[in-house]
């Protein structure tokens, strides 16, 4: 049979994921040391799993409403407005998804149209671009520089914009660079997007976990981007609860009524558990100050110094990260690029880091390392990426 001829041709032609692809591979050695996945070591903090728990034995197994718990989507109101500062109707502005992930795909399908222009910065998170593609819309990568700490420049982005363009989607802090736009950062990108009628999808999964004492901006908190901004968030990253798959996106009702519909009937309503899980993190968080959070991130900070200051030292130049957990160190100087150097590494230390390439082409000469993992491990790992840098001269 033909499957090919049978099947979505543009489905058919995606490239798989460089990031599950590496991984595949790595995941069938045995001893391998993994610096790649993004997933927090963290476990979800016990009084919040209890909240699900106790879902589950109180027997609230069913559907929620398609939009997810009221109680959770007020929750969430009020936590936008006290973190970035803007308001969202729980009633009709807030939707509750399945992971992250499925915010970003009903935003995209939302806004995307055949033949129309998303502007995308890269490196950038894997799944962008394949969904613009699968709406028929064309992904236009804004290839973003190590001199500019990875930001998305105004004359980057103009440079892009053409009669086509509908809308620039932006992910910071940014995986897999670690690289932060700040208030005065946005606040250049603003009016060009307003001058020429943007939409704007900001990805902010990794909002909460910022360093050396930045705070983070939202660009729909900005004066007049509320009404043209779809934000899209979870509570994978900063709450240690990936596996539960709970997001969340906030629109304005115009928009927000046409992802619900693409949610209603793709999904039907996130896990009913997992809202109760997510429920129990706002609302506990809120009364202790957010404690756990604050915890993982001094974690995660101390790894990230020890990480930045040993790959600088051993050769790897590497841009200090301000957010997310990922370092993004070049490895031109080994005279190899990102892919070749991962494949090789992993054949001679058994140690797995993800090309730069997978995030774009502009990430060719770097590669990806992940710091949610214990500082053990990633001394082991460091150690072990040193020895083969010294046998490589």
């Amino acid at each position: 049979m033909d499957y090919k001829k049978l099947l979505n041709p543009v489905a058919y032609d995606l490239k798989p994921s460089g990031i599950r692809k590496f991984f595949g591979i790595a995941a069938s050695r045995k001893d391998c040391i993994s610096l790649g996945v993004g997933e927090p070591d963290f476990s979800t903090p016990t009084i919040f799993r209890q909240a699900g728990i106790n879902s589950i034995n109180d027997g609230k197994t069913g559907y929620t409403a398609n939009a997810g718990l009221i109680e959770l989507r007020e929750a969430i109101s009020s936590y936008t407005k006290q973190f970035i500062g803007v308001n969202y109707n729980p009633e009709d502005e807030i939707i509750i998804t399945v992971g992250a992930s499925e915010g970003i795909d009903c935003a995209i399908r939302t806004v995307c149209a055949p033949g129309d222009e998303i502007l995308i910065p890269e490196p950038s998170f894997v799944c962008y671009a394949p969904l613009v593609k699968l709406c028929g819309g064309v992904p236009v990568p804004i290839e973003c520089r190590i001199e500019d700490e990875f930001k998305l420049t105004p004359e980057l982005l103009i440079s892009k914009i053409t009669s086509k363009s509908k809308a620039l989607l932006i992910a910071y802090p940014n995986n897999p660079t670690g690289g932060v736009m700040e208030e005065e950062d946005l606040k250049k990108l603003a009016p060009i997007v307003k001058k020429y009628d943007l939409l704007v999808l900001s990805d902010e999964i990794y909002a909460e976990l910022t360093y050396d004492g930045l705070k983070f901006t939202s660009i729909a908190s900005l004066e007049g981007m509320r009404e043209r901004t779809i934000v899209i968030s979870g509570f994978s990253k900063y709450f240690a609860m990936t596996g539960w798959r709970l997001g969340y996106v906030c629109a304005p009702r115009e928009i927000s009524d046409v992802i619900f519909k693409i949610h209603q009937y793709a999904i039907m309503c996130a896990p009913t558990s997992a809202q109760f899980v997510a429920l129990e993190a706002l609302n506990s968080s809120a009364r202790d100050g957010f404690k756990e959070v604050g915890k993982m991130r001094s974690t995660y900070d101390e790894r990230r110094k020890y990480l930045v200051a040993r790959l600088n030292s051993i050769g790897l130049n590497c841009f200090n990260p301000k957010g997310a957990f990922y370092a993004f160190p070049s490895v031109k100087a080994t005279g190899m690029d990102g892919e070749s150097f991962a494949y090789a590494l992993l054949d001679a230390k058994n140690v797995a880091v993800v090309p730069g390439i997978a995030f774009g082409d502009c990430g060719k000469d770097f590669i990806r390392i992940s710091y949610a993992y214990s500082l053990d491990v990633i001394k082991r790992a460091l150690d072990l990426i040193e020895e083969f840098i010294n046998e490589l001269k």
